[in-house]
């Protein structure tokens, strides 16, 4: 097996998450799982348990809210398969933690990169897809899906494949068999 990144993005609750999971799993190595998501309110605390629950014991969960590309690389050399979820929760910690988000991005997308130098590794990052919808109403909320657009077109580009999920169905958007 040799390296390779596998970006996937859709709405929410497309199937997303599970489809990289599934495609994770079938691949040998250890597995580990980078959650961006931060236990803010019960109802959150208890998702992250469930989450946590579905991966089992076959996967290591490290959890990074903030220095994404820092625990990609550092968890590479650990990992014969690593699964980030989710880049937009990602954003939008970023957003609110005050960095010059767009240096975040691009920090983000060399540390995929490097993935392909580094011994067999697959990664495969998921992401909302956001800019299908109507346009915000305010500022912020306009501003976070600009953002998630450039990231999720600078992390397709440096994806070796691309799925998009709607309706629990991976569609093929960018890697073998394309035409």
């Amino acid at each position: 097996m040799s390296s390779k990144i596998v970006f996937i993005t859709g709405g929410a609750r497309s199937g997303k998450s599970g489809f990289a999971l599934n495609a994770a799993s079938a691949l040998p190595g250890r597995k580990g799982f980078i959650a961006t998501a931060t236990a803010v309110d019960e109802e959150m605390r208890e998702r992250i348990a469930r989450h946590r629950a579905d991966r089992g014991a076959a996967w290591d969960t490290i959890e990074e809210p903030l220095q994404l590309a820092k625990a990609i690389e550092e968890a590479a050399g650990s990992f014969g398969v690593l699964v980030v979820d989710c880049l937009t929760v990602w954003l939008s910690n970023v957003m609110w933690s005050g960095p010059d988000v767009m240096k975040e991005v691009e920090t983000l997308v060399r540390a995929c990169e490097k993935i392909r130098d580094r011994r067999c590794i697959s990664l495969y990052t998921v992401s909302n897809e956001v800019g299908m919808g109507i346009v915000p109403a305010n500022e912020t909320a306009r501003k976070f899906r600009d953002l998630a657009g450039i990231l999720n077109q600078k992390i397709a580009a440096a994806s070796d494949e691309v799925y998009l999920v709607t309706a629990g169905i991976p569609i093929q958007i960018k890697g073998k068999g394309e035409s």
